[in-house]
């Protein structure tokens, strides 16, 4: 079976890329801590007019899509509070806001964060927003077969790039929460 590896002419450690990365991310790569060496972490160059994940799979071919996995930023609400949580789910699902999500944040409701909130609050960019370097505190819910993935192709934290990462490293960011059913077919 292919890995995302096998979809990019040129891979790169991430730690050799850190200039192409946003501050985020970068800060997190340089302050790696975790089972998965820092140097299994992977960064390939991607065009940013092909960002988003059904340009890239068209480009680079349909099996990618199921290891590929995408990153959303959702706000819950509970009385007059808002609270941020970042979402990793494969691509070829999408994540349970209104069930999964809503229920693990203890919020009323949840919805996906506007544009300009995550963006601004993560410090990445839109279709590039990635779980490795995001904001302190933010709950992270990653799920389980995304965890359970030999590798996976997630964002760089701008549009232009992408990190190949063990699954097992995404079980192990800041504030994670690994969760079965958070993406749904």
């Amino acid at each position: 079976m292919p890995v995302p590896m096998d979809a990019f002419d040129e891979v790169r450690p991430a730690t050799a890329c850190l200039d192409l990365l946003t501050e985020p991310v970068a800060a997190a790569i340089r302050g790696w801590r975790g089972s998965v060496p820092v140097e299994e972490i992977r960064y390939v160059d991607t065009d940013p007019a092909i960002a988003d994940t059904d340009a890239l799979v068209e480009h680079h071919g349909r099996w990618l899509l199921e290891q590929s996995a995408n990153c959303v930023v959702v706000a819950g609400k509970r009385g007059g509070e808002v609270s941020l949580a970042a979402c990793v789910a494969l691509s070829h699902t999408r994540v349970d806001v209104n069930g999964v999500v809503r229920r693990q944040l203890g919020a009323r409701k949840a919805s996906f964060a506007p544009m300009d909130t995550a963006v601004g609050d993560s410090g990445m960019e839109y279709g590039g927003i990635t779980p490795i370097g995001l904001p302190a505190g933010w709950p992270l819910l990653v799920d389980a077969a995304a965890a359970d993935a030999p590798y996976v192709l997630i964002g760089s934290g701008g549009r232009r790039g992408k990190l190949i990462v063990p699954g097992k490293a995404l079980a192990e960011l800041p504030g994670v929460t690994v969760l079965a059913g958070l993406g749904v077919a």
